[in-house]
């Protein structure tokens, strides 16, 4: 049987990442899943923006939540989400499995509408994260979605790091697959595994545009800013449903932006 196509993937340019590695900062109750921070993520907290107007927030989300960085059957205009309690189990190094649980716990701590937790079992996951040495990233690849898709994917893309998910005909997302490479630090590691994880549950297409976001290839973060929370709260709130079209979001848009507005400043205790 062949393997479904993956509605969308995302990679992550471990040079980039590598050559920024030796910053250094300190930065009280941080957004980020390890007791210990990487020193390039407390130095991407210290100076991170948390201050956007309404314009700046709704432009990121329209361009990240509709398209997609790379699709096999084209651009789709609407909304995908998960509309069930999303789960994740991670297969893997354990050392880096712990640090996968830590990074779920943060983003179910930062979207309120959004119920994800890790999985017991591989049976009861609906997110599963496969933690690969990066010598193995094209043969998994090929083991997930067939020899000639993996040479597609390796031709346009050239990965480090990827995620896809398969959605039904409502645009409910039913199952994302992550893959990420575990031999290429902590800092590389955490980027990608909040940017995959994150884009995994809807807001697929990269964009160079939004300088704010980790959904830019040429932005490396680390944590879950706050940019992004404003995006990841905006697809969760309950008023943004699977299927919707930008007009139908954009007719809801101001109420909902009211609200995440709110959350997102108590969650993250910022100043008015």
């Amino acid at each position: 049987m062949p393997a479904p196509t993956p509605d969308r993937f995302i990679v992550r340019t471990i040079a980039a990442l590598l050559a920024l590695a030796s910053l250094t900062a300190f930065v009280p109750q941080p957004s980020y899943a390890g007791a210990s921070e990487p020193p390039a993520v407390t130095a991407r907290q210290r100076t991170e923006k948390k201050t956007f107007t309404d314009s700046e927030i709704i432009d990121g989300f329209f361009k990240t939540a509709f398209g997609a960085e790379y699709h096999l059957a084209g651009r789709v205009d609407r909304i995908r989400k998960y509309e069930l309690p999303v789960r994740v189990f991670a297969e893997g190094r354990a050392d880096r499995k712990a640090q996968i649980a830590k990074v779920v716990t943060d983003i179910a701590r930062r979207v309120q509408h959004l119920n994800i937790a890790m999985a017991d079992n591989r049976d009861d996951a609906n997110v599963l994260v496969k933690l690969v040495r990066d010598r193995d990233l094209y043969r998994t690849i090929s083991t997930f979605y067939g020899t000639d898709r993996a040479n597609e994917i390796r031709d346009s893309l050239d990965p480090q790091c990827l995620s896809g998910f398969r959605k039904n005909e409502a645009f409910e997302i039913e199952r994302s697959d992550v893959i990420l490479t575990v031999d290429n630090g902590d800092f590389v590691f955490l980027d990608c595994a909040y940017e995959e994880l994150l884009q995994s549950l809807g807001p697929i297409n990269d964009t160079s545009t939004v300088p704010w976001t980790m959904f830019n290839d040429n932005v490396q973060m680390g944590f879950f800013d706050v940019y992004d929370q404003y995006i990841l709260n905006i697809l969760y709130d309950p008023r943004i449903k699977a299927g919707m079209t930008v007009q139908e979001v954009k007719d809801v848009l101001p109420q909902v932006l009211t609200d995440v507005r709110i959350w997102v400043s108590k969650v993250n205790e910022l100043q008015d």
